[in-house]
């Protein structure tokens, strides 16, 4: 292996721990936790409003999936401007 193909295998390294350390900020970062909040909070008005209307067992076991569901989600949009934000 020549020294040129060693530098590109550095660079390659350096290039992957920086994408995993965006990610690891990412996961724990408050605007991400914020944005599950505010979509948690939208799907439960939603359904408080109609529940009240349909009394359903089917329809009352939605909020737990929907609410695993957005905390499962990566929100692209939202982290791209993120990511913006932090400079990578």
């Amino acid at each position: 292996m020549e020294i040129k193909d060693l530098e590109e295998e550095i660079e390659k390294i350096k290039q992957r721990n920086a994408k995993v350390e965006l990610d690891k900020k990412w996961k724990t970062s408050g605007t991400r936790k914020i944005c599950i909040c505010i979509l948690t909070y939208i799907v439960v008005i939603i359904y408080s409003y109609l529940i009240n209307k349909i009394s359903n067992i089917f329809l009352s076991s939605l909020v737990p999936v929907i609410g695993f569901t957005l905390s499962t989600v990566s929100l692209n949009f939202i982290r791209k401007q993120w990511e913006k934000r932090k400079n990578i």
